[in-house]
This record gives structure tokens, sequence and C-alpha cells, in this order.
């Protein structure tokens, strides 16, 4: 309300201003609020002052200073504006009246030159449509558009002298926005020879400044604006967590810090792009490094496909699953681990890159570690670890070691359409057989594997309403640990006399599908098949399958695979028949 009210009353003195103006500019005055030293100072401030009133201009002063000044007024009507800008508080006590000479050209709003147009009229409007103009504020109302090329804001002595303050790694970083922009393809080294002032030479030709090959300060400003133009509206501030140790930069215009949980310091997204930010901080040893990269890799914010480095005292983290891109990066110096991971919607690369390059060249090491029991109150979740979500497998079915080696007999379907495949969630196998006949998969480890136990296969089978049961991770690796489901066998044979499979009379759950049948001395006689779920005929829940012992050894033996045999044995004890179980069923995950 009071800018609108301010808004309205400086309408009025610049539309009397215009009426009565005079030709001669000397009679044309500004409020000069303030001075900055360089460009990006001033349109920061300058924001703030738009946001409250009206006529809020910029300007080139040379000798890289810039100023905020309001108008053009009449003298009279400036000291007016001036006297109550002043006693409102809206203005600094310092401010003071300026003329147009003082002056060299105008860099904001873009458009306007008012220097050389002191009645204020906009390109493109006449005086009478000018009284009419309405300020909307938007989103982009606090981004500060590129300046647009007016007269030389130094000359090029001045602006060799400029040159000469930057050091080496800003001259870098000129080097480096010049070859985003297309302009350099030599090295990043911050020395300006033949190439940097060639470059140069080009930009200012394609943008509208005289070609000398010295960059001025309103030049150099403008082309760092071009690199940064990806992120407006992204609000990076320099954030310093005393709490965690770490000060570094985060995109505060789409994030906001929502809590903290030891070792993670969670920025959270606020709107529509579905940015995380987390400042890692713990105390801890190599070993705890370690913990730490495998525990990572189990979050939902960290995707399967993605680089892994890990190093002695460091690592890095990449994942990118189509729908977010993820970077951790952790190091480890004095007993303190810290680090960061910045979660990025896909397909934006552009923004992505320029931020992550930014939370890299800024992260410090400050005093401070987070506190072990930091957010030790929150509302505890199996799936959570310090309030991330820990990555689901798309689903987990049951499986059963075959031989010394660590293969694994599990159904088909148990690893269709997989990225990736594990057994217990801790080792990665290879599906190194389908059989889409038999609806049976063969698992190889990746690494080494020593079963405590395997399997024993039946030859033949058992007797039709002898005793059976069936291992499997029932609920899919909620337990820990495999459920043993007892039933009997109901026939040698499918419902349609396929040899290959015997009908069971048990109720089991999806995630056995693939397990170990045995009978009633603790042999393998079949794998558990799944249900087929999607069939028009629904059988009842307690009539399922299984793939016999004969039809698994004659596919194990055409892959070169021998497995343990066995004919009647005596019955075992129920929890004999269990802990027999446990020690060879595995847990198949599909991810």
């Amino acid at each position: 309300m009071l800018r609108t009210i301010l808004s309205l009353i400086a309408a009025c003195i610049f539309s009397v201003t215009s009426a009565l103006a005079q030709n001669s500019q000397d009679e044309i005055v500004w409020v000069q609020l303030e001075a900055q030293p360089s460009l990006q100072d001033a349109s920061d401030n300058l924001r703030g002052y738009a946001q409250r009133m009206a006529d809020v201009n910029g300007f080139a002063l040379g000798g890289g200073w810039y100023a905020i000044a309001l108008g053009p007024y009449r003298r009279e009507d400036a000291e007016n504006v001036l006297r109550v800008y002043r006693s409102e508080g809206l203005i600094p006590i310092d401010s003071y009246l300026a003329s147009a000479r003082e002056y060299r050209s105008q860099f904001w709003p873009v458009g306007a030159n008012l220097l050389t147009n002191p009645e204020g009229v906009l390109p493109g409007t006449t005086p009478e449509d000018q009284t009419n103009v309405v300020i909307v504020e938007t989103e982009t109302e606090n981004a500060v558009p590129a300046p647009v090329p007016q007269a030389p804001d130094e000359t090029v002595r001045e602006a060799r002298a400029s040159e000469g303050r930057l050091t080496r790694a800003e001259k870098m970083k000129l080097q480096e926005w010049l070859k985003w922009a297309g302009y350099y393809d030599a090295a990043i080294d911050g020395s300006f020879g033949r190439g940097t002032r060639g470059s140069m030479s080009t930009w200012q030709s394609e943008n509208g400044f005289d070609v000398t090959g010295v960059l001025t300060t309103l030049q150099r400003e403008t082309l760092r604006q071009q690199y940064f133009a990806a992120l407006e509206g992204m609000d990076l501030k320099l954030v310093t967590d005393l709490d965690a140790g770490i000060e570094m930069q985060v995109p505060l215009g789409v994030v906001a810090k929502s809590s903290t949980e030891y070792p993670f310091v969670r920025y959270e997204a606020t709107g529509s792009t579905a940015a995380q930010v987390l400042m890692i901080s713990q105390t801890g040893d190599q070993n705890t490094l370690f913990g730490l990269y495998d525990i990572m890799q189990t979050l939902e914010i960290v995707p399967l496909n993605g680089a892994r480095e890990r190093k002695s005292s460091s690592f890095i983290l990449t994942g990118d699953d189509g729908k977010i891109v993820s970077h951790t990066e952790v190091s480890l110096k004095d007993g303190q681990i810290k680090g960061f991971t910045l979660v990025w919607p896909a397909r934006d690369e552009e923004r992505r890159t320029r931020i992550l390059r930014e939370m890299q060249s800024s992260f410090t090491r400050i005093d401070g570690i987070l506190d072990p029991t930091a957010g030790s109150d929150a509302t505890q979740q199996i799936d959570l670890i310090a309030g991330l979500q820990i990555r689901q497998p798309k689903h987990s079915r049951s499986g059963f070691f075959i031989d010394r080696k660590g293969n694994v007999l599990t159904s088909a379907k148990a690893v269709q359409s997989c990225e990736k495949v594990t057994i217990e969630e801790d080792y990665d196998v290879n599906v190194a057989v389908v059989d889409d006949t038999l609806g049976v998969a063969i698992l190889t480890p990746t690494t080494p594997l020593a079963p405590v136990d395997v399997a024993t296969l039946r030859s033949g089978a058992p007797r039709i309403q002898s005793d059976v049961a069936v291992a499997g991770y029932s609920f899919q690796g909620a337990l820990g640990a495999p459920t043993v489901t007892f039933g009997t066998l109901a026939d040698v044979k499918g419902l349609r006399g396929e040899r290959e499979l015997a009908r069971l009379a048990l109720e089991v759950e999806s995630g056995d599908w693939g397990g170990p049948v045995f009978d009633a001395g603790g042999a393998v006689f079949g794998m558990l098949l799944p249900r087929n779920t999607q069939a028009a005929q629904q059988l009842p829940a307690d009539v399922n399958f299984a793939v016999n012992a004969d039809a698994l050894r004659t596919l194990l033996e055409q892959e070169g695979i021998r497995a343990n045999l066995s004919n009647d044995e005596p019955t075992v004890a129920p929890e004999d028949l269990t802990k027999h179980a446990s020690e060879i069923t595995v847990l198949v995950s599909c991810w």
C-alpha cells in the first residue's frame, strides 16, 4: 500500500514536472541516493528501492562507479521529494541533488535514456502515454536485466586500469564466461593474450560496443549477467551454517532450510523446481567415511545410474534416473567429514551445472560440526535415514543357492525389466540365464560368495499328499529373514498334465515366488512359480505350482552347473527344516 501511495505521489510530481520542464538540461536535477563501486552492488540495492518507490534509475558514473538516483525533476520538486522521502526514512540521510552532467550513461531501466530524454518519455511513447504507464509486479521483477549498451562507461585507458586490478582468478572467470559464450576456445589461464583479446573484440562487436579488445567494467558486468542469465530467480546466496561448520552458495530461490538431522542439514524445494540441497557434517575416520559412502547409495536421492569415485579421504557420487540428477561430494579432514549434495530435475543441465559449479567453488569448511543428537527427536520410520527416503526396489522375490560358487535359482519374472538385481540387497548379481519356458532364471554373483549352505535337489517326486514346505521372503524383506510355509503336495503334474510341474496345496505371498519347495526330509524338489494374476481364470488361493527338481537339474546341467542330489531322506523336525531353509534362501531384489 505504501509503495502504491508513493508511486501515485511521484507520478503526479512527474506529470507536473514534465509539463513545466524547460529545454535547458541544467534545470533538470536528480535525487542521488547512493553510489557503488560495482554494477552488481548497485543493481542489488536498486531492486530494493524500486520495490518501495517510483522513478528509480541507475547510471554509470565512470571509473567503475555506479549511481542510483530518482528523477528527473524540476529543482523545486526534487527538493520536495528529497525532504519527504528523508523524513519517511525511505532514502539515505545523505542523499542529495545531482546534475545530469555527473552521469555518463543509463543502465536501468533497460531501454530508458533519460539523460538525452529529460522529459522521461520512454522510447515508442508520447508524454501523454507516459502518464498512464502502470508498473506490474511479476515473478521476474527482482531480476535485473542485462544493461543495454549506451555510451562507453570508461575510456580504453580507464578500462585497462580497471582490468589491471582484476585478480588472476577473476581473469580466469572472464575467460570462462567468454568460452561459454562461444568466443574463446583456448586455455583458462588468466593470461590475456592474443586469443583472449580477439574473443573480447568479437564479443564487443556482436553486442553493440566499440571494438577495443579491452572490456570496460560495464562490459564485463554485461558478460557476467549473460553468463548467469540461466540463474535468474535462483537467488544464489552464501549461507553460513555454524552448527554444521559449512559455508557455501545455496539457491534460496528454489529451496529453503527444512530440518537438521544428523549428519544432514536439509534444504527442500519451495516451488515447482524439484531441487534439494544437503549439507553433510559429522565426525569420524576413514571407516565412517566409507560407511557414509555406502549409506548414501541406498537413498532415493542418489539414483543407481551414475559414476562413483571413492578415494582414501573423499568420495563423489552421481546419479541420473531420468527424473533427477544428483551430485554428492564429501571429504575427510582432521577427523571431520563434510560435504554436500545437490539434487536437480533432469534435462535442466544449464542451470544445474552452473549452480553446482558455484556450490563447489564456494564450499568452505569453518569451525563447527553437527552434534550427533541433532534431530534425534524426529519421527522414526524404518524406510528413512535422517529423514531421507531409503531407495526401495521395484519388487523383491525369493531365490536359493544352488552351488558353492554362489549361483542362485529364482523366478524369471523376478528379474524382468530391472536396472540392477541384488541378493540380500548387498550383493550385485548378473542374470546369466533366463528360461521363459520353465519360468526360471540363474543368477551369478559379480564378486565371489561363500554360502553357508546350498540346496540339495531331490531325485524323483515325493508321494502325493505328503508334507511339503515353501521358504521365501513373504513380505519382500521386511522381516529380514525367510518365512517357512507348510502345506501338502497335491499332484506331481500340472492341471493340464505338465510333467515339469508339481501342484501344491498351500497359500503363499508374492514375495515367496522363486523360493525353494522342500520335501519332509529337507531336500528341494521344486521352485515356487509366480501366480498369473492377469489371467481371466483365477485359481483358489491355496492352489500353487512349482517347477520340479528334475527340470531344474536338466537346466543346470545344460549351463555346466552341478547341483547336489538326494533320494528319500528321513523326515526332519520343522525347526531343523526352518534353519536349513534360512541358510539357502536369499532375497532377490529388482531395482
